[in-house]
């Protein structure tokens, strides 16, 4: 919908913009996203973007945006989307390719994670500009005490497990990711074969990987 109030014989008035230029958020040349909303194009109704490029196995972290419905179209690569349904209270794992959307109503925690190299994702939105809760936010600004004492964990391994998370994640594993060493007992427990299991079917772009870098 137009902007009704706007002044459209304005000099000011704006019908044309380099998302390119709008880099809010880069991991690396190969992880980051463009943004494109009102404050870039004062024409806009209630509509914004966000342009973003993935690398294989590169998450855009579990978040939510609380004022905005938004529709994740697959330009190139492949990505999974998944989301909780707060209705039914089950995860759901949506895998796009070129030319497929994936839809997440507004409120709905989700994430995107890339399953090939040089992942192109257009993020819609109905709102002026998204907005944005990370689950990195959750996590580290909730003191550990309370997380410990909700779920009845401990508080000391709640602290020591959260500790690396210090800033908004956005994209991760972050660059400087440096997982913690397994104890001697999580080792043990490693080694006994068992079948593997994931949260989502066929991960890492639907090759099996028999020992994957990263975990979820």
């Amino acid at each position: 919908m137009a902007v009704s109030y706007m002044d459209f014989t304005s000099p000011n008035v704006q019908f044309w913009y380099d998302v390119n230029k709008n880099t809010t958020f880069k991991k690396d040349n190969q992880n980051f996203i463009n943004t494109l909303g009102i404050e870039q194009l004062n024409t806009l109704g209630n509509v914004s973007l966000l342009d973003i490029y993935l690398s294989r196995s590169n998450v855009v972290e579990p978040h939510i945006h609380q004022n905005a419905t938004e529709l994740v179209y697959c330009i190139s690569g492949a990505a999974l989307v998944s989301l909780i349904n707060p209705f039914t209270k089950k995860l759901l794992n949506i895998p796009i390719t070129p030319g497929q959307v994936a839809n997440i109503p507004q409120g709905w925690l989700h994430y995107e994670m890339a399953t090939v190299d040089n992942t192109h994702l257009l993020a819609i939105f109905d709102a002026p500009v998204p907005e944005f809760i990370g689950m990195s936010d959750m996590l580290r600004l909730t003191p550990p005490g309370v997380l410990a004492h909700t779920y009845c964990l401990n508080e000391q391994m709640v602290q020591q497990t959260l500790a690396p998370i210090t800033d908004t994640t956005v994209i991760g594993p972050p660059a400087n990711c440096q997982p913690m060493p397994m104890s001697r007992e999580q080792q043990q427990q490693q080694q006994q074969p068992q079948q593997q299991q994931y949260p989502y079917p066929q991960p890492f772009g639907y090759i099996p990987q028999h020992n994957p870098t990263f975990f979820f």
